[in-house]
This record gives structure tokens, C-alpha cells and sequence, in this order.
């Protein structure tokens, strides 16, 4: 069993940094609609066409990611790149996914250049609606791999209904936990073959990436009157370390620790919260902004990669510092049993996030849902590129708005 394991871990870890910062730089360019959508555009990627891991493994890593603080589509980015090619494939799936989008936002950061008229709009429209196709085409496909039968359709259904009544992290947390015992009860599981998803990290590495988690939240603090620098490393640190569900769960946070301290302007902080939202990749990148736009120095290039930096750290420390564990943990024929249960949950978020907020905020009427379906037939169906499916809503809400305006 070990020299099957290990061959395993060979196999995934065969890749070249080369071909990750590639796959990871395409995806940064092209992944709209936020953290839900980028792990539809993960899977399609990775699962579907690049076959680097199993849907069961990938949702795996999903489910894990949900669990922890911090971005959960960076995360599971970072922990592909991680499995995929090393230290160094995680570190190039980092940079390729965010860096795209922290530099758009720095440039519009120095100059305040700002997207109008009634194309512009439409377009930005255009990236919101084809959100809702990708999201749609994760749902149905996670959704016939992890709920192929009438117990796990009835967690994802069970996750959806606590989602009405206690929306948000919390919410998303408590549907995989009670989906986990829903599937021990069940007790479908056997012992899982091979290390799908351990990244290879010592345990050494492990137990220090935790323990420079916890010394950030405590040493921060207490340095933070000493340099303005070393209060925004603390700001965005804390901000990173303690959100759950990442994206826009985080805005409240970095509004506390930015615009309340007089740092940044509620003007300027709206006007970055609204072009975060025209750009691909990680919502994360937001911080970019924010330090650029620092009233007190550091600010400009050298703020922006500070609060880039401290926002991202926790939530990628404490994924390296559990991963070990968590792959023994799965391999246990009751864990996967667990995890079973906690899969058909992830298919039950993913379903709650395409109704909201990605359908509601971005179909308003029927030639906007005309356009959805059009574009998630272009998915499921034609089997179109997701890049090619962007550029073609773009384009089609360009067209509408154009239309509209006439």
C-alpha cells in the first residue's frame, strides 16, 4: 500500500512549474464572477480537461478549503499547484491566478481610470451573466459525480435549505459539518486509495506554516504602533486570517481595518469595491488597491504588495499546515464516509451561491437570462472554452445594452 501511495503522490506531483504558471495565467485572465465561479472554472480545467484530479478529489479540496479561513479559491489554486508541481508549482499558481487582476486594480488605483457609457456597462454586465452559466455547469456536473443517488441528493438539498435560514459563512460551515455526519450515519465509505490530495509537505513544514499562522495573529498586534507599515501588515493579516468563505465576506473586514482608521476615503473604497468587481481572478486582489490608495505611506507599489501579501498569507499558511493531516484523516474508511456526506453539502452551497448572489445579482430580466442559457449551452452542449464563452457575453451584453439605449 505505501509504494502505491507513493506513486501516486509521483504522479501528481509529475508537472512542471512551467505548465502551471501557464494553465493558472489563463484562468487569471479569464476567470470572472468570483470565488463560486472560479471553481467552476477550476473544474473544467483541472478536473474535466487537464484530468489532474478526480471530481471526488477535487471536491475534497474544496470542501477543506470551505472549512479554513481565508480565500477558498486561491487556496485550492495553491494547493493544486502545490500537488501538481511543488513548492514552486503552488507559488506560480499563486502569482499567474492573482497578479492579472492586482495589477489592473493598481493601475486604476494611480490613475482612477473608470469604465462608462452604456457599452462599457454592458459589457460588465456580460462578465456578471456568464458567471451564472459557469457556475451552472459545476453545479450539474459535481452534482451527478457526488449525489448519484437519493440520500446524498437529500444532504445537498439539506445544505440548501439551511442556507435559506442561516445564510453566509457560518451557514456554509455548519451544512458540510452536518452533511459529514450525515454521511457517517450512512456509512457508505471504504478506505480511500492513494493520497489524493496531499501536497508534499513534511509535517516539520506543516507544523511551522501553523505556527506562523498563530504568530502573526499575536506578534502583529503588538508591533503595530511601531511603523505605519507593520499597522497595515497587522490590518490585512487579521482580515485574511479571520474570514470564512473568503470573497465578499471580507469587504466588512477591510472596510473596518481601512476606511474606520481614516486610511482610506468611503469614496475611494467604494470606487475600488466596484472596479474589483470588472476584473478576472481573486476578489483578494481588492487589497492591491487599497494599499495603493493609503493615505499615510506606505502607499502606492510598496503599500499595494504589502496588503496583497498580508491578506493572502494566513489563509495559505493554515492550508499548508493542515494538509498533511487531512489526507490521513480522509484515508479512513469511516472519514470517507464523512466526506460522502460533506461532498453532496459542497454540491448544496454551490447551488445556493448560483441562485445567490450570482443569479440574482446578475439576471435581471429575460434577455439577460436569455443570454445565461445561452452561454451554458455553449458550455454543456457546443463544450466552448470558457475563455471563449467570456468574451462572447461580454460582447452580447455590449450588444444589449446598445440596444437597449436606442
Amino acid at each position: 500500500m505505501d509504494a502505491k501511495r507513493d506513486a501516486v503522490r509521483t504522479a501528481q506531483t509529475a508537472g512542471t512549474a512551467g505548465e502551471v504558471f501557464l494553465a493558472f495565467l489563463k484562468l487569471g485572465l479569464t476567470s470572472f464572477g468570483g470565488p463560486i465561479a472560479h471553481l467552476g472554472y477550476f473544474r473544467d480545467e483541472f478536473v474535466t480537461r487537464r484530468q489532474w484530479l478526480t471530481d471526488q478529489a477535487y471536491a475534497d479540496l474544496v470542501a477543506l478549503c470551505q472549512f479554513l479561513p481565508g480565500p477558498a479559491s486561491s487556496q485550492t489554486g495553491f494547493a493544486l499547484g502545490l500537488m501538481r508541481a511543488g513548492w514552486l508549482g503552488a507559488l506560480v499558481a499563486f502569482v499567474a491566478f492573482t497578479l492579472p487582476s492586482a495589477l489592473i486594480l493598481f493601475a486604476f488605483a494611480m490613475t482612477a481610470a473608470r469604465i462608462s457609457g452604456s457599452l462599457g456597462t454592458g459589457a460588465l454586465n456580460g462578465l456578471k451573466i456568464v458567471a451564472v452559466a459557469i457556475v451552472a455547469q459545476a453545479v450539474w456536473g459535481m452534482a451527478r459525480s457526488l449525489c448519484p443517488d437519493r440520500e446524498r441528493a437529500s444532504i445537498a438539498l439539506g445544505a440548501v435549505i439551511l442556507l435559506a435560514f442561516l445564510p453566509g459563512a457560518f451557514g456554509m460551515v455548519g451544512a458540510i459539518a452536518l452533511g459529514a455526519l450525515a454521511g457517517l450515519a450512512l456509512g457508505r465509505g471504504g478506505a480511500a486509495e492513494g493520497a489524493h490530495i496531499a501536497g508534499p509537505v513534511p509535517r516539520a513544514s506543516a507544523l511551522a506554516a501553523l505556527a506562523l499562522f498563530g504568530a502573526g495573529l499575536i506578534v502583529f498586534p503588538l508591533l503595530a504602533g511601531q511603523s505605519q507599515a507593520l499597522a497595515v501588515v497587522d490590518s490585512f493579516y487579521r482580515a485574511g486570517a479571520l474570514v470564512f468563505g473568503g470573497g465578499h465576506v471580507v469587504l466588512p473586514l477591510l472596510e473596518a481595518g481601512t476606511v474606520a482608521p481614516g486610511w482610506v476615503t468611503p469614496d475611494a473604497f467604494l470606487a475600488g469595491y466596484g472596479a474589483a468587481q470588472a476584473v478576472p481572478g481573486p476578489l483578494f486582489t481588492f487589497a492591491a488597491y487599497l494599499g495603493a490608495v493609503l493615505g499615510p505611506e506606505p502607499n502606492g507599489a510598496l503599500g499595494a504588495a504589502l496588503a496583497l501579501l498580508a491578506l493572502f498569507a494566513p489563509g495559505f499558511l493554515i492550508l499548508i499546515g493542515v494538509l498533511p493531516h487531512w489526507d490521513a484523516f480522509r484515508r479512513k474508511a469511516w472519514a470517507q464516509s464523512a466526506m460522502q456526506g460533506a461532498n453532496a453539502a459542497v454540491v448544496g452551497i454551490l447551488g445556493t451561491a448560483l441562485y445567490s448572489p450570482v443569479f440574482t445579482s446578475a439576471v435581471h430580466d429575460l434577455r439577460a437570462f436569455a443570454l445565461a442559457l445561452s452561454c451554458f449551452v455553449l458550455l454543456m452542449a457546443w463544450k466552448a472554452p470558457p475563455w471563449v464563452v467570456v468574451i462572447i457575453a461580454a460582447a452580447s451584453g455590449a450588444a444589449l445594452a446598445l440596444l437597449g439605449s436606442t
